[in-house]
C-alpha cells in the first residue's frame, strides 16, 4: 500500500522547486517531510472528510513530466490553464517521492476538479480552461520526444476542458465534469459505466482510478480511497443570491414540465438514458472503454458555470442548449467545428421567451 511523501506546491514550494527545474537540476524533498497520511484511522466523519480533503490534494495520480516542463514557463501555464491562486499556489501540483525513489511533481485530483474564479478557489468546480492536449504537444515539440503523429493530431482536437485518457484506440474526449452531487447519483462517470449503490462503490472507483493513473505500480491504502470519498461526498457548490423573479418562476415550471422527467433528483441529475434516446454524439456511449450505450443526464447544480456542454462540450452556452438555431446546417458557434450540434432537443421546441424563462431558472441552481 502506496503511502508517499507528498507536499502540494504552495507558492514557497512552487518558487523552490521552479527554480530547480529551470536550472535543470533534480528536484529533493525538503527534509523532514512525512508521509501523507500518518497511519491513524479517522474515528469521525468530520476527521474522514479532512483526510480526504489531504488525498483531493495531495496523493499522487502519477509523476508528470509535462507539469515538470510547465513550472518554468510561466506563458505556457498561462496558455494552457495550469491555474495558481493570487497567493501564488499550484492547487492540484505536488512534490512527492515517487515508487523509483525519484523525487517529481505530480498531479492530484484537484487538478482537473479545483478552479480559480475571481481569486477565490472553487473547489470541485471542472477546470474548464486546462488544455492538457495543447500542454503536451507544446512539451513534444520542444523537446522533441518521440511521439506517435496520430496521437499529436488527437490531442490537438481535446481543446481546453476535455480529454481523452482512457488508453483505447477510440477517439472519445469528455469534458471534465464538476463533482457535485455525487451522493445523488445512481450511477457514476458520464457513460454510467458503475452502479452506485452507495459509499463503497464511490470508494471502489477512486481506488481504481488512482491505481490505474499510475499504470498499476501503486495501490493507495483502502483508507486513503474511503477518505476521498467521504471528501468528495461532502463537496457543495459554493453559496450565491438567487433572485426569485416571475421569469424564474415560469421557469420552474417549464423545467418540471420539460426536463424534470430526466433530471430528477436532489442534484438535478438522473438514471442513465438510451444515446439513441438522447441523440448526441455517441463516440463515448459506444466506446471500447466505457460504452454502455447510455449517457447520465448531468447534474445541473451550478450550471450556469459548466459550459460548454454536453459530455463531450460540444456546445458554449445554456441558452445554445436550448436554441434551435444549434440543429442546423449553419450553426458556427460550437468549440469544437462548425455545424450542426445534434441531439437533446428537449426544450428546444419552446418559444423564445420559455427558453429565456428555463434558463433564468437554470442559472439559479
Amino acid at each position: 500500500m502506496w503511502n508517499p511523501r507528498s507536499r502540494a506546491l504552495d507558492a514557497a514550494l512552487a518558487s523552490s522547486v521552479t527554480a530547480t527545474l529551470a536550472a535543470g537540476d533534480g528536484l529533493a524533498m525538503p527534509p523532514g517531510t512525512p508521509p501523507l497520511w500518518d497511519g491513524q484511522r479517522p474515528t469521525n466523519q468530520a476527521e474522514w472528510i479532512e483526510l480526504g480533503r489531504r488525498v483531493f490534494f495531495a496523493f499522487p495520480l502519477r509523476a508528470e513530466v509535462f507539469m515538470e516542463f510547465a513550472l518554468p514557463r510561466p506563458e505556457l501555464q498561462a496558455a494552457v490553464g495550469v491555474e495558481h491562486t493570487p497567493a501564488g499556489d499550484f492547487p492540484g501540483l505536488v512534490l512527492f517521492d515517487d515508487v523509483d525513489g525519484r523525487t517529481r511533481v505530480g498531479i492530484t485530483c484537484a487538478v482537473c476538479h479545483t478552479t480559480v474564479e475571481d481569486g477565490r478557489l472553487i473547489i470541485g468546480a471542472a477546470r474548464r480552461k486546462f488544455d492538457y492536449g495543447k500542454l503536451r504537444i507544446a512539451y513534444h515539440n520542444e523537446t522533441h520526444e518521440p511521439v506517435e503523429a496520430e496521437l499529436m493530431r488527437r490531442m490537438a482536437t481535446w481543446g481546453p476542458g476535455r480529454a481523452d485518457v482512457t488508453e483505447d484506440l477510440d477517439e472519445d474526449p469528455v469534458a471534465i465534469p464538476d463533482l457535485w452531487g455525487l451522493r445523488d447519483q445512481s450511477v457514476l462517470t458520464q457513460a454510467g459505466t458503475i452502479r452506485h449503490i452507495g459509499p463503497a462503490a464511490l470508494a471502489i472507483r477512486q481506488e481504481t482510478q488512482l491505481l490505474h493513473a499510475n499504470h498499476q505500480r501503486i495501490r493507495p491504502p483502502r483508507e486513503l480511497a474511503w477518505a476521498l470519498a467521504m471528501y468528495l461526498y461532502s463537496l457543495a457548490p459554493p453559496p450565491r443570491e438567487s433572485p426569485v423573479t416571475p421569469e424564474v418562476t415560469r421557469g420552474r415550471a417549464l423545467f418540471d414540465d420539460t426536463c424534470r422527467k430526466c433530471h430528477d433528483n436532489a442534484a438535478y441529475g438522473g438514471e442513465p438514458v438510451p444515446a439513441a434516446r438522447v441523440g448526441t454524439d455517441r463516440a463515448l456511449a459506444d466506446g471500447g472503454a466505457r460504452g454502455t450505450g447510455t449517457y447520465r443526464p448531468a447534474p445541473l447544480l451550478r450550471i450556469f458555470a459548466a459550459g460548454p456542454y454536453f459530455h463531450h462540450g460540444a456546445v458554449p452556452t445554456l441558452e445554445d442548449v436550448l436554441s434551435p438555431e444549434r440543429l442546423q446546417p449553419g450553426y458556427t458557434r460550437s468549440p469544437l467545428r462548425p455545424g450542426p450540434v445534434p441531439g437533446h432537443e428537449y426544450g428546444t421546441d419552446l418559444s423564445a421567451d420559455d427558453r429565456a424563462a428555463l434558463v433564468a431558472f437554470l442559472k439559479t441552481l
